[in-house]
């Protein structure tokens, strides 16, 4: 279960206050310290066979990306501080980024084009609050894959099921289209990767 500290924070105070080599995550929600849930085998296992496969693809590709092993996403108008299950950045923006070189944060959207959340008991964060952020971020393509079709109907249809959602800003907005059982993954981003959304789910079975 969550666990919310009642006390109002800023950013820079979570990140001063955020405890060194705790086995603990927490994120920042406006203003509120959240201990996020510990990721369990199968969410662990979704995650890495998906930061792989697009790992694969940056190389394959010789593209200027990479995927770091820990990052802090900071939206612009928020006291908010969220760790990704994927970020991918880019090597060619990440230089003007204020905050990466000293603490792994990422403060503009320029320079990630691709954020991915495995879903999990707090899935209405992926679905609301953090597509909210990644948006007004201008984060062009945001991934949440909701291996075991946690999500409102209003987000995957119903009746509920095992989908991979891909937003894509368009206009300042994002657009979702959304994929289930064999059907391959369109992403704007790496639209060579030959991926199906039940390739996915299955290491989470």
């Amino acid at each position: 279960m969550i666990q919310i500290i009642p006390e109002l924070l800023t950013f820079d105070e979570f990140i001063d206050w955020y405890p060194e080599n705790s086995e603990h995550h927490y994120e920042l929600h406006n203003g509120e310290i959240v201990e996020m849930p510990k990721a369990t085998g199968k969410h662990s296992k979704v995650a890495g066979f998906t930061a792989l496969k697009v790992g694969i693809e940056i190389e394959r590709l010789n593209l200027p990306y990479f995927i770091p092993k820990e990052c802090v996403i900071k939206p612009m108008r928020e006291e908010s501080g969220y760790e990704p299950d994927i970020i991918v950045l880019n090597e060619q923006t990440i230089g003007n980024e204020p905050r990466w070189e000293k603490s792994s944060i990422i403060t503009m959207g320029s320079s990630v084009p691709l954020i991915v959340e495995v879903t999990s008991t707090n899935w209405g964060d992926d679905y609301a609050l953090k597509l909210e952020a990644y948006e007004s971020m201008g984060i062009q393509e945001y991934w949440i894959i909701d291996y075991l079709g946690l999500g409102g109907r209003r987000f995957i249809g119903n009746p509920k099921q095992p989908t991979f959602s891909i937003y894509q800003l368009i206009d300042g907005e994002y657009q979702v289209k959304l994929f289930r059982g064999g059907e391959c993954i369109e992403s704007p981003t790496f639209p060579e990767l030959k991926l199906t959304a039940q390739q996915v789910f299955a290491k989470g079975n």
